[in-house]
């Protein structure tokens, strides 16, 4: 039974970040990953906003860069879905579909998924005219018009971001009024390329070779309407991935693990690294920082246990 001082779980920035520091640390480092390097961020097509890039940089390849820069320092990558976790005892137990990993310390850096319309071919534009992030994606769409969906301080922020970019914006809200903190709300409304579709959904993509626009419903009248557009940005939330059995974590209503700026979960030894944990900015800079400062309290954590 080979126990590893940490095993970090997910292979985004949080998880690479942790794995470099820990590995250059001297920490016996395994990272599991269920898909590929990077997670949400190697969908991205360009990140312009991670520094040290001046040309900006496509998601995928920062991430193989990412784990490059572990791997040299000894960190070991597997690819394997974890099912279930315990962490209450001394050496925690990683119960992957087809092995058992066992650890001093876990990190924990699933991340977060963007929430999806749910609605035909949306998985097939992702990226082609669909989009979940504006910081990341809206660049795009200079002097274009485009579409946001969404009516909480994500969605009002994407708007406004995107009026500074875009020839015209819509916002699509199922309400009457957004939902978003009042800090928003004037320059929206003062911004004169923004338009409000309220009282709305979408409930179509049109695509006849390539994206063309969304398919709206007011959901009072039932009244239909098409939008002509570049791009749709989708700004809905994000959901935690925390689907596996956590093993006793906390955390909040919205499922996102309880953790503050030390990473510290409710188990000693456990600690929350990026989208995954309550925070206020999620961004691949953030998650990185997490990652760093997982490993600098996990260090700690095994240094007294010694």
């Amino acid at each position: 039974m080979h126990i590893y001082d940490t095993v970090i779980i997910g292979g985004g920035p949080a998880g690479y970040s942790a794995a470099l520091y820990a590995a250059r640390g001297g920490l016996d480092t395994l990272l599991l990953e269920r898909l590929s390097p990077g997670g949400q961020m190697a969908l991205t097509g360009d990140i312009d906003n991670y520094p040290g890039f001046d040309e900006g940089i496509d998601g995928f390849t920062l991430g193989m860069k990412m784990m490059q820069g572990a791997e040299r320092f000894g960190a070991a990558t597997e690819y394997a879905e974890v099912k279930s976790l315990i962490l209450t005892d001394e050496i925690k137990q990683i119960i992957s579909d087809g092995k058992t990993y066992y650890a001093k310390t876990v990190i924990l850096a699933m991340g977060a998924n963007p929430r999806k319309l749910g609605l035909a071919d949306e998985d097939t534009l992702t990226g082609r005219g669909v989009h979940y992030c504006a910081h990341c994606d809206g660049r795009f769409y200079k002097d274009k018009t485009v579409t946001v969906v969404g009516g909480g301080n994500s969605a009002a922020a994407d708007a406004l971001y995107l009026s500074r970019l875009a020839q015209k914006v819509y916002l699509v809200h199922r309400r009457d009024s957004l939902r978003a903190e009042k800090i928003y709300h004037q320059p929206l409304m003062e911004a004169d390329n923004v338009e409000f579709i309220w009282d709305s959904r979408i409930i179509g993509l049109k695509s006849e070779e390539g994206f063309k626009g969304v398919t709206v419903e007011n959901v009072k009248t039932g009244l239909q309407s098409a939008i002509s557009c570049n791009g749709l940005f989708v700004s809905i939330g994000r959901s935690p991935a925390t689907e596996l059995d956590l093993g006793g974590v906390a955390v909040d209503k919205n499922g996102y693990i309880i953790a503050d700026e030390t990473t510290k979960t409710n188990i000693e030894g456990v600690f929350a690294a990026g989208d995954i944990r309550t925070k206020a900015l999620r961004q691949v800079v953030t998650a990185a920082a997490d990652g760093a400062t997982a490993v600098h309290f996990a260090e700690e954590y095994l240094s007294v246990k010694k």
